[in-house]
């Protein structure tokens, strides 16, 4: 298996550039591949992205493949930063994983279903080497690391608004009314530029009364943030079923349950690029052989629909055990 980058020969101080290096090469083969469409706007000549059905067509394209059949592969890279007050922000560890999707058909009405699964690393911020365990920065306590594995994650993309996810049923937040759905597109020059958000409050899997260290409380409060940039030649090029792109994510979230933080002030903030690879032999080799010896379902999509779709917090509480006090109690 070939890998595009050699990690080890383009670290940077920041954890590297492993994934982040792809992106001024996808940026360019993505301009390079794409064919010019004539009158290319927000508005066509395929798809009018100011209509539901624009935006069901392109959000697919964008972030799967309307093939119906191909696995498609997304990955991220950035760094998980400490907020705490008193003091900036601290860099606590690099971030670097992928996500592979596929989409099955929706019955009834006009949209997809998508079905996800993702896994992520945490990694030495000098060295960008997956970490196992590390000294938590705020406390000096040795910590085991826990990486973050989804399966699933899943969503029906249709004409109405992206519903919200409901964490196993945790997340009884009353349904909005129904909405089309509707994105908020941007162009620039020959770019096109989408920007996407959302903030969750709900309750925590991880109680803390049994969870004590590991709880942040009985509510999780976490937003993320979405932005993505794509030739607009592509996004209107009808005989695609897939582009490239490249963009960002971002995650207010909870102090880390595995840095055993309890309820301590403060919550983490992910900053990552994000990207596309055509397969799993443009993934980081690092990343593909650890995934390859510990989750080597997370090489390729999920093939049907399951339940529930949970994320990081709730498989943690599924698949872990509340540590000891410190001194063994």
């Amino acid at each position: 298996m070939t890998n595009a980058i050699d990690r080890r020969a383009t670290l940077g101080v920041a954890g590297g550039i492993g994934f982040a290096g792809m992106m001024a090469g996808a940026a360019r083969s993505a301009h390079a591949a794409t064919k010019k469409i004539e009158g290319a706007s927000l508005k066509g000549p395929y798809l009018d992205l100011t209509t539901p059905f624009g935006n069901v067509e392109g959000y697919a394209r964008l972030t799967s493949n309307t093939d119906m059949k191909s696995a498609h592969f997304g990955w991220f890279e950035g760094i998980v930063m400490g907020v705490l007050d008193g003091g900036p922000l601290r860099n606590i560890c690099g971030f670097r994983g992928f996500g592979t999707t596929r989409l099955l058909p929706l019955e009834g009405e006009h949209g997809y279903r998508r079905v996800l699964r993702e896994v992520g690393y945490y990694t030495d911020l000098a060295t960008g080497r997956i970490l196992e365990e590390m000294e938590n920065p705020y406390t000096g306590e040795k910590v085991r690391v826990v990486p973050v594995a989804n399966d699933p994650f899943n969503r029906v993309i249709s004409e109405y608004e992206l519903s919200r996810p409901n964490f196993g049923g945790l997340n009884k937040e009353a349904p909005a009314e129904k909405k089309g759905f509707q994105l908020n597109w941007k162009v620039s020059g020959d770019r096109l530029m989408m920007e996407r958000h959302i903030h969750l409050y709900y309750p925590n899997a991880l109680d803390p009364d049994t969870w004590r260290r590991e709880s942040s409380g009985r509510m999780v409060r976490a937003s993320e943030f979405y932005l993505y940039n794509m030739a607009l030649d592509d996004m209107q090029n009808k005989d695609l079923t897939t582009f490239p792109h490249t963009g960002y994510w971002g995650r207010v979230t909870p102090w880390l349950p595995w840095m055993l933080m309890g309820q301590a002030p403060g919550h983490c903030l992910y900053q990552c690029w994000t990207g596309t690879a055509h397969g799993v032999d443009e993934l980081p080799q690092d990343i593909v052989e650890y995934t390859a010896k510990h989750n080597p379902k997370y090489l390729d999509a999920p093939t049907a629909w399951e339940e529930p779709s949970l994320s990081s917090l709730e498989w943690y509480a599924r698949e872990q055990t509340p540590a000891q006090e410190p001194g063994g109690v």
